[in-house]
């Protein structure tokens, strides 16, 4: 029994991994934003893996979130800010290190774990599905954005306002406009993901370990 659940687990993985990896290596994965900034549909199947694989899967799946992110920011950077997510990545002066990997890791890992807290322990008691599930995983995605801009902003600050050709003190703005205009979209599509994914399961997700 405990056998045929393990592979069901690693089958249902494996399928979400391959999904991550087409979002993330192919433009299917992007939608325009502002200016840099794209709006990602890589969050999707880390927020289906908490639901669907519980918080060992939602971190497994934020994980190769951030791995993906991290390889494509190295070997294929879509843009200049590729130092953000990179320390291989150089812009003249300005390059990555040891926090452009908290950045590029932490709030994506982050996704997975704050999905299966707020659906599965924060609002265990709702009886709303839409709501548990809707609003938790919008939480979660949103704070996770959130940090990672917050990373941004303390970690790479100057330097990225240079690679943006804007001076330091508009920064705050851009990044407000950031949130608004990707995080904020992100946020809504991921918690319509979770409901539509939780309404598959029956409303039956607190089963989920």
């Amino acid at each position: 029994m405990y056998d045929k659940k393990k592979s069901v687990f690693l089958t249902k993985l494996a399928i979400l991994i391959a999904i991550e990896i087409i979002i993330a290596v192919t433009p299917l994965g992007s939608l325009p934003a502002i200016g840099p900034i794209v709006m990602t549909l890589a969050h999707i199947p880390v927020i289906i893996g908490a639901i669907v694989l519980g918080f060992k899967g939602g971190l497994i799946m934020g994980f190769v979130y951030g791995l993906l992110s991290f390889l494509v920011w190295t070997f294929m950077p879509p843009s200049p800010i590729a130092f953000l997510f990179t320390p291989f990545y150089s812009l003249g002066e300005i390059s990555g290190n040891f926090f452009s990997l908290v950045i590029c890791f932490v709030p994506r890992i982050l996704i997975g774990a704050l999905t299966y807290f707020f659906i599965m322990l924060m609002f265990k008691n709702v009886k709303n599905l839409f709501f548990k599930t809707f609003v938790g995983t919008f939480i979660a995605n949103f704070a996770a954005s959130v940090l990672l801009l917050l990373f941004v902003y303390i970690f790479f600050g100057q330097e990225y306002a240079t690679a943006l050709n804007a001076p330091y003190e508009a920064l705050i703005g851009i990044i407000s406009t950031t949130i608004v205009t990707s995080g904020i979209p992100e946020s809504i599509l991921g918690g319509l993901v979770a409901y539509g994914v939780a309404k598959i399961y029956k409303g039956n997700i607190n089963e989920i370990n």
